[in-house]
């Protein structure tokens, strides 16, 4: 039986893709990363997924005459890769609704923050300057609004009183380097469900493919 294959889409130092890479790389996730993509071609990310031997590719968008040109392009690159599940890793292009039709139910993201509190690009800031005591970290299926999709994992961070956003971000950052690959693993043993908005997480370890 083959291995779910990913593909992870990045922009910046790829801290989360490398949490993939150590995970599949100690056999606790029967998977293995078949391209990572990034949208600016200085993303470290890159660089983690050369040392670990994973096909990359850099489609910018400025290249493209369109997003709807964009998007086309980066459809057909994963889908030429035999790609199982999309994972946003700090992907910081929000995904267009042909992207998101392409790919629905087999398209993750992870978001620093309990969604749907603090959605868009600063969850850890919002949080921050909200005054609240706890945020946390949130991995959900992609669906075509901001931070909106089904919830599958959230784990709840107090926010301390001496905090900054490096101290927060730093705590966040661990919490996502676990709940990540474990919504991973759930979805490769076919233990993840999604039925309209609701979705179901098994015990029973059955194929994803």
């Amino acid at each position: 039986m083959s291995k779910t294959r990913l593909a992870v889409l990045v922009s910046g130092n790829g801290s989360n893709l490398q949490a993939l890479i150590d995970s599949i790389e100690s056999g606790s996730i029967e998977a293995e990363i078949g391209l990572v993509i990034s949208n600016k071609e200085e993303a470290f990310a890159l660089q983690r997924a050369k040392k670990a031997r994973i096909d990359t590719k850099v489609l910018l968008p400025q290249d493209f005459e369109s997003r709807e040109i964009y998007d086309r392009e980066l459809i057909e690159t994963i889908k030429s890769h035999d790609i199982d599940l999309v994972v946003l890793a700090g992907y910081m292009l929000i995904c267009s609704k042909s992207f998101v039709k392409e790919f629905y139910g087999k398209l993750i993201n992870l978001h620093p923050s309990l969604l749907p509190e603090y959605p868009g690009a600063d969850g850890i800031g919002d949080a921050l300057k909200s005054g609240a005591k706890v945020t946390g970290v949130t991995v959900h299926f992609v669906d075509e609004g901001c931070d909106t999709g089904p919830i599958i994992f959230q784990e709840v961070i107090p926010i301390e009183e001496d905090d900054t956003q490096e101290t927060l971000a730093e705590r966040i950052h661990l919490v996502e380097h676990q709940l990540l690959p474990k919504t991973v693993k759930y979805f490769a043993e076919g233990r993840l469900k999604l039925d309209g908005r609701k979705v179901t997480l098994t015990d029973r370890q059955q194929p994803a493919r």
